[in-house]
């Protein structure tokens, strides 16, 4: 059934009254009639519109009526975009001039048959089912039954490279499956989305990674060779063995590791503290699970440059460093914003750090401290990549004991990790207190001193202010 929410209606009826007034017949099309007809909501609903001419005009004349933002999408082809807030909802209206004529023929320019269907705007302000008044001239409503994807036209990724990515991102949000010939379309047209820019490469990316099968659709696009084209800097990881601690090269590694982060996502994302902490967004939309499935890919990128053979062994000292650096050129090429790229460099910079503390014999309160410090906010992202690091290494040298030893040093850490948030330390001196004390200006030494005297506190060394005293003083004495 085709029945339209009140909400819906009640969101697209200025849209109509304002297209009628200016005889203008909207129709509307693709993925908001596929959702209703598999019964999916989304929170901040989206609709794509289409007119025969005049879409740009009377997309701003509409934003300007509605109070809304209004960004053109694509001049040549007359795409551009309404975003209206309504108390927490974000409503987003995409209108678009007809690609061909009459609408039949402009449906078969759609990406997929699931998305080629349509209705005539006025259409939907009922009660009434509307599956038979839709437009449906590519078999979309028998696609859906069957949960297939397919191209509407042999045209559409020559039309449109990003569909490419579109067709997997759909696969892994709605769990369909591909048609043979998009896959087979998809492999000879890959090269093309090389021209496509980075921000709509990104915005396909992060859509796998907010889904529990982007390990399916990493695999896909592995087996078609399309992620070296959306990520050079992963065909140099393929091929390049790690020695007898691990079983798989640094490629098959990276994917497994993602694998077993979606598997510790189940596991520990029932605990509602972490399934807060996973849902958090942090720009865009994009949640911190997505951009953690992306430090997992990126987490060992810097394996090639770093490789040694040191005694017949293999050895890629420092690749966490050199790991560092690719990962700060890729997050900048696909424009994501500062913490989104401050985030992905640190878990890829301090991803080894949990299994370093798993191995000492004792994890002290030094070095717990020291943990928690650098790595700040993404404390606990480092600790489940580090779990599913360890889980995706299964290699002759890797012991049972050592697993289990990781698995404890992890659960430790992240229960220390909340228990600190429920109760953070007040600092018993602060800025102020130093500069005063010791007829210090505002300088960098001021925050040297506080700094140690924040992890002397946390491991137990001082617990009053004469205290901190007399160990800011001996800092200070050891500074100048």
């Amino acid at each position: 059934m085709l029945i339209f929410p009140k909400e819906y209606q009640d969101a697209l009826r200025p849209v109509h009254d304002f297209a009628r007034l200016r005889r203008k017949k909207l129709y509307l099309v693709g993925g908001i009639l596929r959702d209703l007809l598999i019964h999916r909501r989304k929170e901040n609903p989206d609709f794509d519109l289409c007119v025969k001419s005049g879409a740009l005009r009377l997309g701003k004349l509409l934003a300007d009526k509605m109070k809304a933002a209004f960004v053109v999408l694509d001049k040549q082809h007359g795409a551009c975009r309404i975003i209206k807030r309504s108390g927490a909802k974000i409503y987003t209206f995409d209108l678009t001039d007809f690609r061909a004529k009459p609408i039949e023929e402009d449906l078969k320019h759609r990406d997929f048959t699931i998305n080629s269907l349509a209705i005539p705007l006025g259409d939907v302000f009922t009660k009434a089912d509307l599956t038979q008044k839709l437009i449906d001239q590519y078999s979309g409503k028998a696609d859906l039954k069957k949960k297939i994807i397919r191209l509407t036209g042999r045209q559409s990724f020559v039309e449109d490279p990003l569909r490419i990515l579109r067709a997997f991102s759909f696969s892994s949000i709605l769990g369909f499956r591909l048609h043979a010939d998009l896959v087979k379309s998809a492999r000879v047209n890959k090269r093309k989305l090389a021209k496509v820019s980075a921000e709509r490469v990104r915005d396909e990316l992060f859509k796998v990674f907010d889904t529990p099968l982007a390990y399916q659709a990493l695999s896909a696009w592995d087996k078609l060779k399309i992620i070296d084209v959306i990520l050079p800097e992963i065909k140099p990881m393929r091929g390049i063995g790690q020695g007898p601690y691990h079983h798989l090269d640094v490629w098959q590694h990276t994917l497994e590791t993602v694998k077993q982060l979606e598997i510790v996502f189940k596991q520990l994302g029932k605990k509602e503290n972490i399934r807060a902490y996973l849902d958090q967004a942090i720009s865009g939309g994009r949640r911190r699970m997505a951009l953690l499935k992306f430090a997992a890919l990126l987490h060992d990128v810097g394996k090639p440059k770093a490789l040694r053979h040191v005694k017949k062994k293999i050895i890629f000292h420092g690749h966490e460093r050199v790991g560092l650096g690719l990962t700060r050129l890729i997050s900048r090429r696909l424009k994501l914003s500062n913490e989104e790229c401050y985030s992905l460099e640190r878990i890829v910079l301090w991803h080894l750090r949990p299994g370093y503390l798993a191995d000492c014999r004792t994890l002290t309160k030094k070095a717990r401290f020291r943990y928690f410090r650098d790595t700040g906010s993404d404390a606990l992202a480092v600790l489940l990549l580090s779990l599913a690091d360890q889980r995706a290494t299964k290699g002759p040298l890797t012991t049972a004991l050592s697993r289990i030893n990781h698995e404890k040093t992890a659960a430790k850490l992240i229960a220390e990790l909340f228990k600190k948030k429920a109760k953070k330390a007040v600092p018993l001196l602060n800025g102020h207190d130093i500069m005063r004390k010791f007829s210090l200006g505002s300088s960098p030494l001021v925050g040297k001193v506080l700094s140690e005297l924040e992890e002397l506190q946390a491991i137990g060394r001082i617990r009053s202010k004469e205290q901190a005293f007399k160990a800011a003083r001996q800092v200070i004495a050891n500074k100048k």
